[in-house]
């Protein structure tokens, strides 16, 4: 199997989905880079791209042609500035004009250039897209096919796992739960040990905690913006921000200036338990509203379900009643990254392939684990927790109103997050020897589920809630 690292797991982006926006995103960076590379890039006049299956289907609600015409202008996720995210392709669409890679414009007609294709599916995945690049003559000078395949993860036709093959030979291969166990009993070690010497494959010591803490800082920022931004989100639905009004009544109205004064607030702020349920749903809403207004978040694993793992490293850091500082979050972080690519590896992080239970109950299970571990679990306790988390998850279906990572979207976050907590302290009374169902089992029941779901249940808004809310969204 392929080696994941951490922070293929968790990785900035930007809203609101890591299948449908960061994905398509990615997909258009490497098609202008292989333009660059073969030497077409000077001669494209025309740029094409079509949009299969559920990309197409929830395009539109979920940012999928915003994404790809700032990709094809040569704009990072991770550091573009966002009040230019809707500024760009609002100009493309105005002008009719595309900024090729950043450096020259070409023509761009959005009835042409941008074809959605809502009744066909390409054969190896829902979301696949293909980008054609033509020559003044009306010649196709290259043409790529790719499939966003979950948490912004990217693959081209006839790839098995990247650009570059990914078979890292790591001091400790983890393909199964119960491989990651052993390796932990028999070398003494915790998860985030065994997760941290993997990494420095990849990466210095250094450069492996600076990572983890720009992600946290990521998450941190995102939940101190969704708890002090008021207003309707964007895309037709009117949904209403509620973090921020939850903030403020949680905190009597007193404001701080940063996030760590903020969160430093809440930490020695003691509420009781009604409260701390309170201050986990507003943690993960705040992300989410985040991630519905384009704004900046962790995909982890993935954009819809992005609030989980900081509302839960948030409880763990305000009212876990452990001393929690840097090193805590980053061990903390390294734990959910790799529970996150057990499932990755053994069944889906896609909802256009599994549904929810692919997002919300992943980063539940990413995030159970790691609280576990982190109040003093062992890695079965840890493991336990996931596996309790993703149980109470299966069968979740994907069905966003409007196509719009909204509704029941930003909800679901809370509750991931309260069952992620619940697991880890279950877990934590509990002896894992005596277990009936194991992770493994746990995320080969997920995948089989998954096969058997109805293609309607997959982010399709073609099922569920999204077929039984009368609404008109002039956006989709």
């Amino acid at each position: 199997m392929e080696a994941i690292s951490v922070f293929d797991m968790l990785k900035i982006g930007v809203g609101p989905s890591s299948s449908h926006t960061l994905g398509p995103w990615r997909a258009a960076e490497r098609f202008i880079h292989e333009l660059r590379g073969n030497g077409h890039f000077q001669h494209t006049t025309r740029l094409q791209t079509v949009l299969y299956g559920s990309l197409a289907l929830t395009g539109h609600g979920h940012g999928t042609d915003v994404a790809i015409l700032l990709g094809l202008s040569g704009q990072d996720p991770v550091r573009m500035p966002l009040a230019r995210v809707q500024q760009i392709p609002q100009q493309c669409y105005q002008q009719k004009c595309l900024h090729l890679g950043g450096e020259r414009n070409i023509p761009f007609d959005a009835e042409v250039d941008l074809d959605f294709r809502f009744s066909e599916v390409l054969p190896y995945h829902a979301n696949g897209l293909v980008f054609r690049a033509f020559s003044e003559s009306g010649n196709i000078l290259h043409e790529g096919t790719y499939y966003s395949i979950g948490g912004g993860f990217v693959l081209k036709k006839g790839e098995q796992h990247g650009p570059v093959e990914t078979q890292a030979v790591l001091p400790y291969p983890v393909n199964s739960g119960k491989q990651l166990i052993g390796y932990c009993e028999d070398s003494d070690k915790r998860i985030c040990d065994i997760v941290f010497a993997n990494e420095q494959h990849w990466r210095t010591p250094g450069d492996i905690q600076e990572g983890l803490w720009n992600i946290w800082t990521c998450m941190r920022d995102s939940m101190y913006r969704g708890c002090h931004t008021d207003g309707v989100l964007p895309g037709g639905l009117d949904v209403n921000r509620r973090a921020a009004s939850i903030n403020r009544r949680l905190l009597a109205d007193r404001s701080y200036e940063t996030p760590r004064e903020w969160m430093d607030a809440i930490r020695f702020y003691n509420p009781d338990f009604s409260k701390t349920l309170k201050w986990i749903g507003c943690f993960a809403m705040a992300v989410n509203e985040e991630n519905a207004n384009f704004g900046r978040i962790v995909t982890a694993p993935t954009n819809g379900a992005a609030g989980v793992i900081p509302a839960v490293l948030m409880y763990y850091y305000c009212f876990s009643g452990e001393k929690v500082d840097r090193p805590e979050i980053l061990q903390f972080l390294m734990t959910a990254g790799e529970i996150g690519s057990l499932f990755k590896k053994g069944s889906t992080i896609s909802a256009a392939m599994g549904g929810c239970q692919a997002e919300i109950g992943v980063s539940s299970a990413m995030a159970a684990a790691a609280l576990c571990e982190g109040l003093g679990g062992s890695a079965a306790q840890a493991l336990m927790a996931a596996e309790i988390a993703m149980e109470h998850h299966l069968g979740l279906t994907c069905d966003p109103v409007g196509g719009l990572v909204q509704v029941p979207c930003i909800e679901r976050n809370s509750m991931g997050a309260v069952k992620a907590i619940t697991a880890a302290k279950i877990a934590l009374e509990s002896d894992p020897g005596k277990a009936k169902v194991s992770l493994d089992a746990v995320i080969k029941t997920m995948w089989e589920t998954a096969q058997d779901m109805n293609t309607k249940y997959k982010e399709t808004s073609q099922g569920g809630l999204a077929a039984n809310i009368a609404i008109s969204v002039p956006e989709c």
